[in-house]
């Protein structure tokens, strides 16, 4: 026996499958059931999965936030073989006012230019290079690798593959996909923009054909939402599992440019901004299909990075005691609250503001907590002025854009003898300026201030109830806030401690949707943003807040 021979027989025992992989790539055949979780470290994403194709009957489904032997939340199929060029259908939980969590189908029929093909869970190996051979979670791994540069993106996929002892037909074995990455890398940022992680739980090449039958009895419409968008919702698979420098979300990403008419300043801009916007929208679609108690949606605020925005989240977080009045209790022993109250129908609201990129949210929640004592007390609603308090009251401890507090700019406006309206001082800039105060301008001027007892919901509804919008701050810092659309918030990261709150915001009501209980809170970042500028934030364990450190005003 030559000594070459006995140095393959001694690498096959030692590295098992080696040899033949070097020589050929993993072939996982045309069809197979594979179970895993998807990572995106980058948008905060962790997704578990099961999915199934058979190339076959040009069929695949991939259901999504699988878990143990329960059902997807989501259900996606993906049928190549229905009608001319193809159907895809998406079935998920749908909550109205008259239902809770009931599933619905939508369906989108393919076209010419955009075919429904089905979707492997698994990359196409064609290009990759084997690498090297290593042990992974437990199992000797071939590691398969494919680079490609696409202007200046360099995108690195790597598959670990191991394999089993013995395959179906008593003879060849059979590659196991264990664990997949992607990294990206921009050569103009200097920086990694992308990267994902794919653990393969099960894997299995037995497919039941029953899998791709939609369940009895379900009726299918058209999909909501933006055409743009229809593709990317029913197949979320495919812009994450294909080794292109390009997807859907980069169409997605055009899309967002021409309804915000965005501008940017070059190349550099360009890609910074595709980069945070690609995150943030996987993170929303990821966080819908998770079946949670509100939606999310892309909005104005979809390019930007979790470091921009947390320029908006300005309210200090001060251990300066201030000297508001007590709660007092004794004073509302007698009153009967109502089960739902909404400012904003008795008109002590007004309407929604934008503070741009600059941590001015104390004044907003300030101003809003004026404005709404003195529609009470005089029946007339004034916009007061934010830029007053930005410009002004850095005296008492508030620092114009870079944050501050609502009580220090109570007692600057009890000094000062009132706050002007935002007609006669000047309009919101979004920028520190020039303080010009002229007493004959003052709309409201304030007597006291009332700390609403910490973590008391009860005195909190309470208080709404008798003293009109209350000024409240809140934990903001998740992705999740930044992208709510609607129904009622619940973060379980949220903090509710006083070193957790970092944004300023008005409470104008209170209720109960679908049995939760909320708060209903009026931000100060437009329109564009959350339910018309505002959000339902649940009352669940004071979550994120909004009970811990909330203030009234008493007008003079």
């Amino acid at each position: 026996m030559q000594l070459w021979y006995i140095a393959a027989i001694f690498l096959c025992d030692v590295a098992g499958t080696e040899a033949k992989a070097v020589h050929s790539l993993p072939d996982f055949g045309k069809s197979y059931h594979v179970k895993g979780i998807i990572s995106l470290p980058y948008a905060e994403i962790e997704e578990p999965f099961e999915a199934w194709l058979d190339l076959t009957a040009k069929s695949s489904r991939i259901d999504y936030y699988h878990v143990l032997m329960t059902a997807g939340q989501v259900l996606t199929y993906q049928l190549a073989s229905e009608q001319q060029y193809g159907t895809a259908y998406k079935i998920s939980p749908e909550t109205t006012e008259e239902e809770l969590n009931v599933m619905k189908c939508f369906q989108i029929n393919g076209t010419k230019d955009e075919a429904v093909t089905p979707q492997a869970a698994l990359p196409d190996v064609q290009g990759f290079q084997f690498l090297r051979v290593e042990y992974y979670r437990g199992s000797l791994c071939e590691v398969w690798q494919n680079v490609t540069t696409v202007g200046y993106k360099k995108n690195t996929y790597t598959l670990w593959v191991t394999h089993s002892e013995r395959g179906a037909d008593g003879g060849k074995d059979t590659p196991i996909p264990i664990h997949y990455e992607m990294m990206g890398y921009n050569t103009l940022l200097g920086s990694h923009y992308d990267k994902y992680l794919v653990e393969y739980k099960e894997f299995s090449t037995d497919v039941n054909p029953k899998v791709f039958l939609l369940p009895e009895g379900m009726s299918c419409g058209g999909f909501p939402g933006p055409g743009v968008e229809h593709h990317m919702l029913a197949n979320p698979m495919k812009d994450l599992i294909h080794t292109s420098a390009s997807g859907q979300s980069q169409r997605m990403f055009s899309h967002f440019k021409d309804k915000f008419q965005r501008q940017y300043s070059g190349e550099r801009e360009h890609e910074k901004r595709e980069h945070a916007f690609v995150l943030n929208l996987r993170y929303i679609h990821s966080k819908n299909r998770a079946g949670m108690s509100f939606s999310l949606a892309l909005n104005s605020l979809s390019d930007r990075t979790m470091s921009e925005l947390a320029t908006m989240r300005g309210r200090k977080r001060g251990k300066t005691p201030n000297r508001g009045l007590p709660f007092p209790f004794k004073a509302y022993k007698r009153v009967n609250l109502p089960e739902s109250l909404d400012w904003r129908l008795y008109g002590a609201v007004t309407p929604v503001k934008d503070q741009a990129i600059c941590g001015s949210c104390w004044s907003f929640a300030t101003t809003g907590a004026v404005e709404g004592a003195l529609f009470l007390k005089t029946g007339s609603l004034q916009v007061l002025s934010q830029q007053m308090l930005i410009d002004c009251s850095w005296g008492f401890g508030n620092n114009g854009c870079d944050g501050g507090e609502e009580w220090r700019a109570y007692e600057w406006i009890m000094k000062h003898g009132g706050i002007a309206t935002m007609e006669t001082y000047g309009a919101y800039m979004g920028m520190n300026g020039f303080c010009h105060t002229n007493s004959s301008e003052l709309a409201a001027r304030i007597q006291s201030y009332t700390n609403v007892t910490s973590g008391d919901q009860l005195a909190l509804k309470l208080a709404l109830f008798k003293n009109g919008p209350v000024a409240v701050s809140i934990d903001a810092s998740h992705r999740s806030f930044v992208f709510y659309s609607n129904g009622v918030y619940y973060e379980p990261a949220c903090g509710n401690t006083v070193d957790d709150l970092d944004h300023a915001v008005l409470a104008v009501g209170y209720g109960t949707l679908n049995g939760e209980p909320y708060w209903l809170i009026k931000n100060s970042w437009s329109t564009y943003w959350g339910n018309d500028g505002y959000i339902l934030m649940s009352m669940k364990d004071n979550n994120c807040g909004v009970a811990t450190d909330a203030t009234y005003v008493t007008l003079a």
